[in-house]
């Protein structure tokens, strides 16, 4: 069942043809850099590149060698010259402003994203120092952005919530008659989709790459392409089996131009279904279902996650199936769950017979 689909070269084809065009803007010490990066994900190397162009634009702004420079004339020495004070400015200049950049804009200037920003830059200087490219450090002694989550502004459905946002989803309950009529054609693959989601907790961009030929009904299994191009088998209940079958034998015929079709779901345009048209869709439900609660496909994982740890009090298991490669990215985000295990644990005589 292993494959590379020619949906998912396609992405990674894309996501190398804006890196490349992002590393002309950027000065050439860079691009060894980035590639070692874009080996394990292209995307993750795309938003490094963007990182560093920000940086770059700091300097230039504010450090007088770059002032008149373009930023891939920017040498390898005044990054080499500068200081953790230099790096704690950029910090306070991150924190001062809305940072744009070549007609992206960037909003996520919050300690989480400054702490993202100032992670890149320091991934780069190390790489830089351990290569011999840099001799200096500058961000080691810099402050640090603490990006510990509020556990409290963690944002999940509750098990009573996930039935309703399904239901409103069968009930076809959103929006104006007309909207209502145009929901109803679409509602067996919507319900699968949320489904999926929310009994699986793969990521979206997981999902709308997933192929026909990636479902086993017979083992209730499907083969997803991961961050780092790295295929999983992964398992569904029965619950998700039928969601999925129904949407296929149902929906999914009306969709397709051709038997020779290979993704799984489709849109009303007949072509592969977008991330950003299952983003919209959950928010389009969630309006209704569950108005006091902004939810996400990622609150959605974030959800399943959250329940599976509860059911199981097993980090490494809920690590394994969300695809995390670091056992603490798990644990950060499921701290509030940990916490409520040791203080059920506290309550346990182990002793007592």
């Amino acid at each position: 069942m292993g494959r590379d689909s020619e949906f998912n070269k396609n992405k990674d084809r894309n996501y190398r043809i804006k890196l490349e065009s992002l590393k002309k803007l950027l000065p050439v010490y860079t691009y060894e850099f980035l590639d070692s990066r874009a080996q394990r994900n292209p995307n993750t190397a795309i938003s490094y590149a963007y990182d560093l162009i920000t940086f770059l634009e700091y300097l230039k702004e504010f450090c007088p060698p770059a002032k008149n420079l373009e930023l891939n004339d920017i040498s390898s020495d005044i990054l080499d010259n500068l200081s953790f004070q230099d790096i704690n400015e950029y910090q306070k200049y991150l924190s001062a402003k809305d940072v744009t950049i070549i007609g992206k804009n960037d909003l996520q200037n919050d300690i989480s994203g400054i702490a993202r920003k100032m992670s890149a830059l320091r991934s780069f200087y190390k790489y830089q120092c351990e290569h011999k490219f840099l001799k200096n450090d500058p961000t080691v002694g810099a402050n640090k952005q603490s990006r510990k989550l509020d556990d409290h502004v963690i944002i999940r459905l509750t098990p009573s919530e996930v039935d309703t946002f399904l239901e409103t989803i069968e009930n076809s309950a959103v929006g104006s008659e007309r909207q209502r009529k145009l929901l109803y054609n679409t509602k067996y693959r919507d319900f699968a989709i949320l489904t999926l989601l929310l009994r699986t907790g793969i990521r979206v961009s997981e999902c709308v790459s997933l192929d026909i030929a990636d479902l086993n009904f017979n083992e209730n299994s499907m083969c997803v392409v991961r961050k780092g191009h790295k295929e999983h088998i992964l398992y569904f209940d029965e619950v998700t089996k039928e969601a999925l079958l129904n949407y296929i034998e149902v929906e999914r015929p009306h969709y397709i131009e051709s038997t020779e079709e290979k993704a799984l779901f489709m849109s009303l345009r007949k072509k592969r279904m977008a991330v950003r048209s299952i983003q919209e869709m959950v928010e389009k439900y969630a309006k209704v279902a569950v108005s006091n609660k902004k939810i996400s496909p990622h609150k959605m994982r974030s959800t399943y996650g959250t329940a599976l740890y509860n059911k199981t009090g097993d980090i490494r298991l809920v690590a394994d199936v969300l695809g995390h490669s670091d056992i603490n990215t798990t644990a950060k985000h499921y701290a509030a769950s940990e916490d409520a295990h040791r203080r059920q644990a506290a309550k346990i005589d182990p002793y007592s017979e």
